[in-house]
């Protein structure tokens, strides 16, 4: 992906960019919590009801627990009154993770919330808040060079994770949030973080995109895009600051989360919503036996996808290293399904470097049009380095397309039109009640994928939805069965998770709930853990 609201089209890998405004400072957004049963104009109601039967993984036993809907900022940060960030994306269970935070008040209260389904309320409290002293933390300059922005920040603190070896659902694998509350004016905002949970075979792997969030993160100033930093883009960016969207004057909801809760496309306010929470509001409504990462986990440890049947792919997930790639391709030759229920997936090849104390996997770095000039890698000549170089993984010196991979790769943004229907009778499509060009309204978007030819033998194509009048102005969902045996299916938008839940259509966009897009994830769910 580009910007939001950039003109990039890519034609058979050639790119061609167009100017990027600005980004404009948003109203304030309310996050909403709510759930329709009704869907759009010419599409089927949609059951938000979960399955009838015994509580029995841990997913469904931790939401048959008591929500609490408090975990919602009901009072945003407006201009950075506090702030924070974790020293790891994801802890595993029995492990401990800390939080740096800074304002300029006094005191402050912390309090752990979990994401998940709970009967409508989204969130469980996890700890009762607990009042800490607050501390202004130095803002770093960027680097002249690369433009990392890294804090060293001081005084955290160190939440330890309970693990309780007979009972997977006490601090469940999950997304958790850190609520910071400013103890004078009552701001607030999020540090966003996974539990793991390491040796546990669950059914599904969900793998959250932070690197991402990161890669669009222009807290103090910089990220990798030119849109939202001041200056020059930068070249490495860093885990070690918190997370930021738009102007840091703005007041976002989900501030401190990254894109988990809220993405922003500057040229059409009213889609400003999620893609990663709907779909784990699903999953966790459905009861699916399900445990989270992130891509650092994905990076760091291979073997990890092994002990599951499916790993899901959700969103925006732009942003791959080497090794993820590596560790994907030999889960799905181990077996392991791939479900990308995403737009724009491995589209830039980044690496992961230490963070200023040592810590591993704490930077992104990606050069992008200016590796060829830049990136010490390429510059190196050396062949054994060629691999790591950061740019589209279709291009040289790496020439592996996406869509050779996942079946599908990106074509264009933005997109809001609808999926159309181009094969009813694959398996796909079972009791849904669906025909050849009917249309899933709404649910293609905001960026957009096509096949573009690289697509590996039998890739089977079920979806073909036309958005506009020229050559490529088209996208695929595909579906194909790997020699292991694993499926691999992408439905070539972000937005598919819109027709699965409805969180945030009260404030940032229309319902576009649809019961058929729910049957179609339940069938490839099933075909991912092994039933017909």
């Amino acid at each position: 992906m580009t910007v939001p609201g950039g003109s990039k089209r890519v034609s058979h890998g050639a790119a061609e960019w167009g100017t990027r405004p600005r980004h404009p400072t948003l109203a304030l957004l309310a996050v909403a919590l709510f759930a329709s049963g009704c869907g759009s104009p010419g599409q089927p109601a949609a059951s938000i009801q979960a399955p009838e039967g015994p509580a029995g993984n841990p997913i469904q036993i931790e939401n048959a627990k008591t929500g609490a809907g408090e975990w919602v900022l009901t009072n945003p940060v407006a201009d950075r009154e506090i702030e924070g960030y974790a020293s790891q994306t994801s802890v595993n269970r029995g492990g401990s993770i800390s939080f740096f935070v800074n304002t300029a008040e006094s005191t402050y209260n912390l309090e752990i919330f979990r994401l998940g389904w709970y009967g409508g309320q989204g969130g469980r409290r996890m700890t009762e808040a607990v009042t800490l002293t607050g501390a202004s933390q130095p803002i770093p300059t960027p680097d002249s060079v690369t433009g990392l922005i890294e804090c060293q920040w001081t005084n955290p603190y160190v939440l330890p994770i309970p693990r309780n070896p007979t009972d997977p659902s006490d601090w469940a694998s999950g997304v958790y949030l850190a609520k910071l509350t400013a103890g004078t004016s009552g701001k607030q905002s999020y540090i966003i973080f996974v539990v793991r949970d390491d040796g546990r075979p669950s059914d599904f792997l969900f793998q959250s995109s932070v690197n991402t969030f990161q890669a669009y993160n222009n807290w103090g100033s910089k990220s990798l895009y030119d849109w939202n930093t001041q200056g020059e883009r930068a070249r490495k960016v860093s885990f070690n600051r918190p997370y930021a969207v738009g102007p840091q004057t703005a007041s976002y909801p989900g501030v401190g989360a990254g894109e988990f809760l809220t993405n922003i496309q500057p040229e059409d306010e009213t889609y400003a919503a999620a893609w990663e929470y709907p779909f784990l509001r699903f999953l966790e409504r459905e009861g699916y036996d399900v445990t989270y990462s992130t891509d650092i986990d994905t990076h760091a440890d291979g073997g990890a996808l092994l002990i599951h049947k499916g790993f899901l792919s959700v969103g925006h997930n732009e942003y791959w290293t080497w090794e993820q790639r590596d560790h994907g391709t030999a889960a799905r030759d181990a077996g392991v399904s791939l479900g990308f229920f995403s737009a724009n997936s491995i589209y830039w090849q980044v690496r992961l470097e230490p963070g200023f104390d040592g810590t591993p996997n704490r930077t992104v770095v990606c050069y992008k049009e200016a590796a060829y000039t830049e990136d010490p890698y390429y510059l190196s000549g050396l062949a054994d380095l060629m691999h790591l170089v950061t740019v589209r993984w279709r291009e040289d010196p790496l020439n592996l397309p996406e869509d050779g991979f996942i079946g599908v790769m990106y074509v264009t943004n933005p997109v809001h039109s609808d999926i159309v229907v181009d094969d009813d009778a694959n398996w796909v499509y079972a009791n849904t009640g669906l025909s050849n060009g009917d249309r899933l309204v709404g649910l293609l978007g905001y960026e957009a994928d096509q096949m573009f030819g690289n697509a590996p033998p039998g890739t089977v194509r079920v979806a073909h939805s036309v958005f506009g009048t020229g050559e490529r102005d088209f996208s695929d969902a595909t579906v194909y069965t790997a020699s292991s045996g694993a499926t691999v299916f992408a439905i070539g938008s972000m937005q598919w998770s819109w027709g699965l839940d409805d969180y945030g259509v009260a404030t940032m966009r229309p319902s576009v709930l649809n019961s058929a897009a729910q049957q179609m994830t339940r069938n490839v769910l099933t075909r991912f853990a092994g039933g017909d």
